[in-house]
């Protein structure tokens, strides 16, 4: 799936990458634990989270992370732009909880980190 056709299901903003809307993405993980995040196979998978923090892009960059998705509408603090801007990391704003992303994006097939559905 590509990042501009989830861009359009989530009905989310893209706040910084909107030159990488191609970039394929099949898996997905959600989660406020970044440890969550590290512990599972995500490279490449898009990370759903209601955290705006620099943790978040740091270990969206460990982790090899492709698009980080802020859910509840957030928007991140401009450091927080500012860093995955330099890391070219694309960041996506969406109106919906975590619980509706990640349903609305399990409709269109993408697998949790281990793979599974």
């Amino acid at each position: 799936m590509k990042l501009s056709e989830i861009v359009e299901v989530l009905g989310a903003r893209v706040l910084v990458g909107e030159d990488q809307m191609d970039k394929e993405v099949n898996t997905c993980g959600a989660s406020d634990l970044m440890s969550d995040i590290l512990a599972g196979l995500s490279e490449g998978c898009i990370l759903l989270t209601g955290l705006t923090t620099v943790q978040v892009i740091r270990t969206a960059m460990v982790a090899s992370v492709g698009a980080v998705v802020f859910v509840r509408g957030k928007k991140p603090p401009q450091e927080v732009i500012d860093l995955a801007k330099a890391q070219n990391l694309p960041l996506i704003s969406s109106p919906y909880s975590m619980f509706v992303s990640c349903g609305r994006l399990h409709d269109c097939n993408l697998t949790g980190l281990d793979g599974n559905r």
